[in-house]
């Protein structure tokens, strides 16, 4: 049994091309149609505090003292964090599409981010657009955002693209979490076990103790590039 929590930039290219990596992986391996069977599932959650905005700053050469630059870069990301939790409302398909397109427009093609342009991509997606707007307005959006942001907290996530893997077919649970764009490689390894049950995990079942991640005696470990 297997549960990926991926925390991601909603506007980044480099968390699109690990997403598109990521997914290609387990559509090869365990195929599609087989998904349901092995209960593998993805949890996509976006990104948001001040590390990050900062590592965004420094990748695209914009000084980390600008404050109006930084400001204006929190506020476009999580405008795009709150458009993909809408979009999550209508189904993880649904979400995964929509953040995925976002990604490929704004990080890989430079068109500017604007609510326009989230609305268009939601409708290319076969979206209830008249519910995203009006779900994108509402109160429950944001509390699942912060939501979000409190499960990353606990998790000790600081940076995207990361990941967190619970692969429950060891004698042993354990978390691992993996970091950085050319970590796929080892979640695919994390993945691959003789046991025929995967299972994505909740939020409500992770916390954090004494800078180890922890659910009942499980440990997490940290690996990086």
């Amino acid at each position: 049994m297997i549960e990926i929590y991926l925390f991601v930039n909603p506007l980044g290219k480099y968390c699109f091309n690990m997403e598109r990596q990521l997914l290609q992986f387990i559509e090869e391996e365990y195929g599609t149609t087989n998904l349901k069977n092995k209960k593998v599932q993805f949890r996509f959650l976006p990104l948001v505090n001040l590390q990050t905005i900062g590592d965004v700053m420094q990748t695209r050469g914009i000084d980390r003292q600008n404050l109006e630059e930084r400001n204006n870069l929190f506020s476009t990301i999580y405008s795009a964090s709150l458009d993909c939790k809408a979009a999550q409302f209508q189904g993880k398909k649904k979400g995964r599409q929509f953040l995925i397109k976002l990604q490929e427009a704004v990080g890989c093609n430079d068109i500017p981010y604007s609510q326009a342009l989230s609305e268009e991509l939601f409708a290319s997606i076969g979206g209830d657009l008249a519910m995203f707007k009006e779900d994108r307005q509402s109160e429950f959006v944001k509390e699942a955002f912060f939501s979000d942001q409190k499960i990353a907290r606990e998790m000790g996530i600081t940076k995207h693209p990361s990941a967190v893997v619970y692969n429950y077919a060891y004698d042993c649970d354990f978390g691992v979490l993996v970091e950085g764009t050319n970590s796929v490689h080892r979640i695919q390894e994390l993945c691959k076990v003789t046991d025929e049950s995967y299972q994505i995990f909740t939020g409500q079942q992770l916390h954090t103790t004494d800078s180890k991640f922890t659910t009942g005696a499980s440990h997490l470990s940290l690996l990086s590039n």
